[in-house]
This record gives structure tokens, C-alpha cells and sequence, in this order.
């Protein structure tokens, strides 16, 4: 099964170039963040004419998450974390799709730092670090992918110096990150390619792209049952360069 995550930066703004890569790619599940449309905004048609069933929590102009697979409806099972009840941000969508629990997640950006915003992120880590261990003790494969917003060691930002006291720098938010994946989490591209500078986000300004000053914040976490089937971990880099393209690339 091939598992893909694509912040798409709006999804109705950016639909022909999330269903130009849907075809080019073919992948059997995706996750999806940052649709930016409210619930009854998004593109559902357009999604099934494509050849995907879907499960989303919109959100206007703001966050908003989705699953799709391909040939199939996802089986929803959840929205949103508990922890924090007026928490209204549609920021984590999880479904299962042929025997495996797919988490799909957009976590908080935090800047600026210090502030409330900040603490935000990192309450919003604890409260994905308690599920995370829920999850594990269900002994199913179980995929957690989508923007973590964090760039876990030196080597998966470019220039790491610059980014110090930035909140997805921030050495608490990189400890909140590892926290999670030590409880028994795989990180599959870093487990496959451990010493490669690979990234999955390159900034609007700048010629950020072209200069390849990038940043690795999506993510895919696998329990050992998923784990086990990993063979593959990439970024499709070159749907950044399309016209109109999300600042991040599709990975899976």
C-alpha cells in the first residue's frame, strides 16, 4: 500500500494541482492538511471523479484535514483530540482504510516565540503524545503522517542556525517530537535514509526552492506492525516546482 501526506495550502485554490499529482502518483491513501474550506466547501466531487473516497473536517480559512483512499471510503473514526474541550481547530482526522489506522495530523505552527500561540503547539504535543500511546496498545498497524511542524535534528533544516528560537526549532518542541517517537514509533524516511538531507518544504520567498533551502516538517510515524511493512519512504520534490503548487511536496 502505498501512504502519502500533502499539505496542500488550500485545497479548492490548489484542486488542479492536487489532482494532477493524484494521477501522476497514484497513491492508495493520502493524507491531507491545511484544506483552508469550511466543511460543506470541500471538493468532494471532484475528489471521487479522481477516483478517491474521503473523510475531512473543514475549517474556514484556517487548518482543516481530510483523508482519502483510493477506490474506497475511509472508514472514519475519529475527529479532533481530547484534552482540551474548547479546542475548535479541525487540526486531526483518523480513519481505517484495509486493516490500518490512519492518523492524519496538522499540528500548530507556535510562532511566534514566546507566547500563547507557543504554548499552544506544545499543549497540542502532550495531548498527541497521550493518544499516540492509546494507539500503540491497540497492536495494529497504526500510520500517524501529515505537517508536524517540526524539524527534528540539524539535518532536516537548512540552515539550522537561523532557526534557533523558531517555534519549530525550538528545542521543546524537537524534545515533545522525540518523546513520541521513543514511545515505539518508527520515523519511516528518516529510518531509511538516516544521514540524507531530505525536505518536504521550501518557503514562497526568497528562491527558497530553486536553492533548495528547505525544511523536513511532514512526518510519517508507523507502530512496529506498519513499520514492518515499510520499503519505501520518498518526497515527490518535483510537484513544488509545478505553477501553483502548495509550498510543501507530497511524501510517502
Amino acid at each position: 500500500m502505498k501512504l502519502a501526506t500533502y499539505n496542500v495550502n488550500g485545497v479548492n485554490g490548489r484542486l488542479e494541482v492536487l489532482l494532477r499529482w493524484l494521477e501522476e502518483a497514484g497513491p492508495d491513501v493520502v493524507c491531507l492538511q491545511e484544506l483552508k474550506a469550511p466543511q460543506e466547501k470541500f471538493p468532494v466531487k471532484a475528489i471521487e471523479a479522481a477516483g478517491y473516497g474521503a473523510v475531512w473536517q473543514g475549517q474556514k480559512s484556517w487548518n482543516g484535514v481530510a483523508i482519502l483512499a483510493k477506490g474506497q471510503e475511509p472508514h472514519l473514526t475519529r475527529k479532533g483530540l481530547s484534552g482540551e474541550p474548547d479546542d475548535e481547530h479541525s487540526r486531526y482526522i483518523e480513519a481505517i482504510v484495509d486493516g490500518i489506522v490512519i492518523g492524519g495530523l496538522y499540528l500548530p505552527n507556535g510562532n511566534p516565540y514566546p507566547g500563547p500561540k507557543f504554548d499552544y503547539k506544545l499543549r497540542w504535543f502532550t495531548r498527541l503524545h497521550d493518544y499516540a500511546a492509546e494507539l500503540l496498545d491497540l497492536e495494529v498497524p497504526v500510520v500517524l503522517a501529515g505537517d508536524y511542524n517540526v524539524m527534528p535534528t540539524d539535518i532536516d533544516v537548512y540552515k539550522p542556525e537561523r532557526w534557533t528560537n523558531d517555534a519549530l526549532f525550538r528545542i521543546e518542541v524537537r524534545e515533545a517530537f522525540r518523546k513520541i517517537v521513543e514511545q515505539g514509533w518508527t520515523d519511516a524516511l528518516r529510518h531509511l535514509h538516516p544521514d540524507e538531507r531530505i525536505y518536504t518544504f521550501w518557503d514562497y520567498f526568497r528562491n527558497a526552492y530553486a536553492r533548495d533551502a528547505g525544511l523536513r516538517i511532514d512526518h510519517f510515524l508507523l507502530s512496529s506492525e506498519a513499520a514492518a511493512r515499510l520499503s519505501k519512504a520518498e518526497v515527490d520534490k518535483h510537484v513544488r516546482g509545478w505553477d501553483h503548487s502548495s509550498d510543501h511536496a507530497p511524501s510517502g
